[in-house]
């Protein structure tokens, strides 16, 4: 399992996929038909995972599109703020717009409300994927909600191919999000075209049984992928994860809090292990991080305004040794 930690020590990352703007109803416990005030943020799968890692120390790009207005002027300028880069965003004018998200900061009863239609980031086109020079990157990480769609699948598709010739690793988050797609037929299909592209694949246990066609065939499919030389990190919620690559397998337990919220863990366990892997942490104990930002994440408010600091996930990593 080194051979990936030795990939991408010290490179930067590309993060190709959604980024838009979040609105969380406060203060934190607000139903969204009871607010009158909200908080704004950085939202988006890929947006939060890029956050993670530039939170993380490491340089990142961030490869999309934004709508020509004021929300997608919001999330550019919201991806600058954090030190990612922009230079690969592209700004679409028309009936595009950048996907906004309403959530609120409660357990039970949680309710996200996704806008999602004519979502700029599915106007990514070849043209900005030829742009991009992917011998600058250690790896490229694809949030799976941009292959739903296209032109940007196509985009995306031949990203994977650019990057694999560069040397890049391709790092995919299958983040199946059914809304997004025109069938779970059509998306059982892409996602498993673009997990065999994968150097890396990470998913909850959902989303494997998806690809694989029935969910009580979820793990068997993370084994398969696995053993043809792939990581893989097969995520369970309260269950912990387990990372495999051929016959080795580790095993990490989640973090025990009180949880306000349940949304932003994931984005924060991928772009958090991914930053301690580019720092030259081992692959363990860069999952067992990825673990903790996921369990600091559900105890705040916001998914990427509520990740932590490296000092932070320290404090908490240590509290609970």
């Amino acid at each position: 399992m080194t051979e990936v930690s030795d990939r991408l020590r010290g490179r930067a990352i590309l993060v190709m996929g959604r980024a838009g703007l979040d609105l969380y109803p406060a203060p934190a416990g607000t139903k969204i038909e009871d607010a009158t005030s909200f908080t704004a943020g950085l939202g988006g799968s890929a947006g939060n995972i890029a956050a993670a890692l530039a939170l993380g120390g490491v340089e990142t790009a961030m490869l999309s599109c934004v709508s020509d207005d004021a929300v997608g002027r919001f999330t550019r300028k919201e991806l600058t703020r954090r030190g990612i880069g922009t230079e690969h965003v592209r700004t679409v004018g028309g009936e595009a717009r950048n996907t906004l998200a309403l959530s609120e900061s409660v357990l039970l009863g949680h309710e996200t409300v996704v806008y999602r239609n004519g979502a700029a980031d599915f106007e990514m086109a070849a043209a900005d994927v030829d742009a991009v020079d992917f011998n600058r990157f250690g790896g490229m990480v694809t949030a799976g909600t941009v292959l739903a769609a296209e032109p940007a699948r196509s985009a995306a598709l031949s990203g994977f191919e650019r990057a694999r010739a560069a040397g890049c690793l391709c790092i995919l988050d299958v983040d199946y999000r059914p809304y997004s797609w025109p069938s779970a037929e059509e998306a059982a299909r892409v996602l498993s075209q673009a997990a065999a592209a994968s150097d890396v694949i990470v998913g909850n246990d959902d989303e494997f049984g998806f690809m694989a066609g029935a969910y009580d065939k979820g793990f068997a499919k993370a084994q398969e992928l696995a053993a043809e030389g792939r990581l893989v990190i097969y995520k369970m919620g309260e269950r912990g994860a387990i990372t495999l690559q051929g016959d080795a397998q580790i095993e990490t337990p989640v973090f025990a809090v009180e949880t306000l919220k349940p949304v932003g863990a994931g984005d924060a366990f991928l772009g958090t292990m991914l930053a301690a892997l580019v720092a030259g942490v081992p692959l363990d104990d860069a999952v067992r991080r990825g673990a903790a930002a996921a369990a600091v994440v559900v105890t705040r408010p916001g998914c990427a305004i509520a990740l932590p600091s490296p000092e932070e996930l320290d404090a908490f990593i240590a509290q609970r040794s």
